[in-house]
């Protein structure tokens, strides 16, 4: 019987399994629990199964022969544990769904999640007293997610990109409007250095696909450097945009083809839904760099106040995450606040020297996927 679990502790979540509440107050947990294996609704935390032998789990893939995720909001049932009766997994938790409260203030929604984004930064930000080694970095492109967190923290700020590219310049920007330009240290990324990174993140991740290798990169070339400057863990701005509308798939809804959703609000979801993938490709990548991940912005708190919104509190005409820019705007500077998304992938230029990379190597556009196959030819023993 466990105790504490990788997460939470087993009271809160044998709570949860028993009133099937999908939130409730953690930022995310996976563990073995009376003879289970147990993994919250947005899959923040990894923990797998051995297919050949059922009876063996681990939380990293490569401790076992036959590892096979447990899925997001699922008990997964131990071979050797009580009453399995050959179950395998079931899900016990799925994402909340609430319909907006029409009596609700647009003010007062704003104040409810401003504190919940606040509450947990400030709780992660408690971990460190500023010294030089404390053990928590920040992952910094300058938008308004890792601004947010950057602004509440005294913990070093970290960006990849090359040379002028646009996650370089929005985060010296952006460090020297919240009065943190000093704390700023970049990471020049070049073509050796994503030559190296691809065959670890391929490693870390076991994915070759072109989406996941291009985001992966710089977050592994900022975790390495994380951990080769002594600090232990990275706080990253993810889920902000799944949550608050940060897409423009999203805000096109229901006229883009990318979602199936009718509406704002269910496009949201669609993205809400698809977060347990890309956090298994974060949480791998980080972890194999050397550094644990701490995303503040998924506690269970600011999961249920984004859920509450209406959708225009997410996008309202060209501007997106409307009530997210709204909320930390009470700490973030209205220059980065405003800001324009742009994604990893790009504003670091990685995307674009992957491209060129794989075209160099002989791999040209007119073949399907000419970056997966770049990727493998890397990675081939």
């Amino acid at each position: 019987m466990t105790a504490d679990l990788r997460g939470a502790d087993a009271v809160t979540v044998r709570a949860a399994i028993e009133s099937g509440d999908p939130l409730p107050g953690t930022a995310g947990f996976a563990d073995e629990l009376d003879g289970a294996l147990v993994r919250d609704v947005l899959g923040r935390e990894l923990v797998y199964v051995d297919r050949q032998d059922p009876s063996a789990w681990a939380f990293d893939p490569d401790d076992l022969a036959d590892p096979e995720l447990v899925p997001a909001g699922h008990l997964r049932p131990l071979a050797d544990g009580p009453d399995t009766d050959g179950e395998t997994a079931r899900r016990v938790w799925t994402l909340p769904d609430p319909d907006p409260d029409p009596e609700l203030d647009e003010d007062v929604a704003i104040e409810r999640l401003r504190t919940a984004v606040a509450g947990s930064i400030d709780a992660v930000a408690e971990s460190t007293d500023g010294t030089e080694k404390s053990g928590l970095a920040v992952a910094f492109s300058g938008g308004v997610d890792s601004t947010a967190i950057a602004a509440r923290t005294d913990a070093p700020l970290y960006v990849a990109g090359f040379e002028g590219s646009h996650d370089l310049e929005a985060a010296h920007s952006a460090a020297a409007a919240i009065g943190r330009g000093d704390d700023l240290r970049v990471v020049e990324v070049t073509h050796e250095a994503i030559e190296r990174a691809v065959g670890e993140v391929v490693a870390a991740t076991g994915r070759t696909n072109a989406m996941d290798v291009e985001i992966a990169v710089p977050l592994y070339l900022v975790a390495e450097r994380v951990a080769a400057d002594g600090y232990d863990r990275l706080a990253l701005g993810q889920g902000a945009d799944e949550l608050f509308g940060g897409y423009a798939k999203v805000a096109k809804a229901p006229d883009d083809p990318r979602v199936a959703a009718d509406t704002v609000r269910n496009a949201r979801r669609e993205t809400v839904l698809g977060l347990p993938d890309g956090l298994e490709r974060d949480l791998r990548t980080l972890r194999w760099a050397g550094v644990e991940p701490v995303t503040p912005l998924l506690h269970d708190r600011i999961v249920q106040r984004a859920l509450e919104l209406p959708g225009e509190l997410l996008v309202a005409g060209e501007e997106r995450k409307v009530a997210f820019r709204r909320a930390v705007g009470a700490w973030v500077p209205a220059s980065v606040a405003d800001r324009d998304k742009k994604a990893l992938q790009y504003g670091s230029l990685v995307t674009r020297e992957l491209d060129r990379l794989a075209r160099q190597n002989g791999f040209k556009r007119r073949l399907n996927d000419h970056v997966r196959k770049y990727a493998e030819s890397i990675t081939e023993p």
